[in-house]
């Protein structure tokens, strides 16, 4: 890895909060909790506190609900001992001067049916995924949501900001991508709806915005952040209009002046749903829609960064894998030092291997963290 600008280590004001440099770990799905209650352990203790030398951690997706909760294992946020599992994380990090938000959602109709009441998903419309799950089972029908069910979540993840400022987190992030409930309701691939929250592009962006103003209401905007796909099909999501849609959503969002959005690039370009042909450099094509921070996402290197901090249509970069298998990314890449290979075999689930086991660098015989 070569050395890069000394830009990306000073000192970057986020909202209300000032991070230490300008490399972000991504919200990373590694099921590492008890799938039976989802509460956050030792290993997320030991994992996370390894990486505060990031300027900002954004946790794994953190489901506010259990009808939300499409991967249990990962550490959740709605009840009580979930809180205190959590705030022994942000305690870790904080004591090694880190930040960190949560990554909060709702999987909407990608979550499977109750095994033991039959309830079925949350959707904003009654459109099953057309992709079966890994495990070759067909996705299920969702309920369509009701007025009263909207209201209901919409307070799920009030009260999930709530717990989660409870928990000691510096801020929080609304997960508004690669298909999971709000993404749901922006994209009209799965959002059929004729009220309120559907046809219009500001109809179906209100889902988004109504929970994004509860979060502001519990943390203050400088402490809110939202993350986006727009040219994602994960899921079967895509929309006739995505420019029209997301300048639409960004201008509404800077508005309320968040901390920022971080917007996930072009995943396969070329590929049906992909819309890469409509927004050909997602950061590009929408950061004259939005004032605030631009954190970029997806396949990013420290030179990457860099460029588009020089080119102006990003302020901060989120890096996932790299953190994945190096814990002491921040100064690999400040002194030039070689990175650690990942194990995909050990990303989902499994124990301190692949998790916690990713060395330091070592210089001159000692470790350097």
């Amino acid at each position: 890895m070569q050395k890069v600008f000394p830009v990306l280590f000073e000192n970057y004001k986020l909202g209300s909060i000032t991070l230490k440099n300008r490399f972000v770990m991504a919200s990373l799905t590694r099921v590492r909790c008890n799938p039976e209650n989802s509460i956050p352990n030792d290993l997320l203790v030991e994992y996370y506190s390894q990486r505060a030398s990031a300027g900002l951690i954004i946790s794994e997706c953190s489901a506010i609900s259990e009808r939300g909760n499409n991967f249990p294992g990962c550490g959740a946020i709605y009840n009580k001992e979930q809180i205190q599992g959590w705030k022994k994380v942000t305690d870790a990090v904080h004591k090694k001067d880190g930040k960190i938000f949560i990554q909060i959602w709702h999987g909407g109709r990608s979550t499977p049916a109750n095994k033991k009441t039959g309830e079925p998903p949350l959707g904003p419309s009654a459109i099953a995924i057309k992709e079966n799950r890994a495990n070759g089972i067909p996705h299920d029908i969702p309920k369509e949501m009701t007025h009263e069910d909207i209201k209901e979540v919409i307070e799920q993840f009030r009260q999930g900001a709530i717990n989660t400022k409870e928990a000691g987190f510096d801020g929080i992030e609304l997960h508004g991508a690669h298909g999971y409930l709000v993404d749901q309701f922006l994209r009209d691939s799965a959002n059929k709806r004729t009220d309120e929250y559907g046809g219009s592009i500001e109809n179906r962006c209100r889902f988004c915005l109504e929970v994004i103003d509860a979060l502001i209401e519990v943390f203050g905007a400088g402490r809110v952040g939202i993350k986006l796909s727009p040219a994602n099909a994960f899921q079967s999501m895509s929309d006739n209009d995505p420019l029209a849609l997301y300048s639409y959503l960004l201008q509404q969002l800077d508005k309320r002046g968040i901390a920022y959005v971080q917007l996930r690039e072009n995943e396969s370009p070329g590929q049906p749903g992909s819309d890469d042909k409509q927004l050909n450099g997602v950061c590009k094509t929408l950061r004259p829609f939005f004032k605030g921070t631009i954190v970029i996402n997806e396949r990013l290197t420290p030179e990457k960064l860099t460029e588009a901090l020089e080119s102006g249509y990003a302020d901060i970069g989120a890096f996932g894998k790299p953190f994945i298998s190096n814990p002491d990314l921040v100064e690999r890449a400040k002194n030039g030092w070689p990175l650690n290979a990942y194990d995909f075999s050990t990303f989902y689930g499994g124990n301190e291997k692949g998790y916690t086991d990713y060395p330091f660098y070592e210089k001159n015989g000692e470790l350097t963290h």
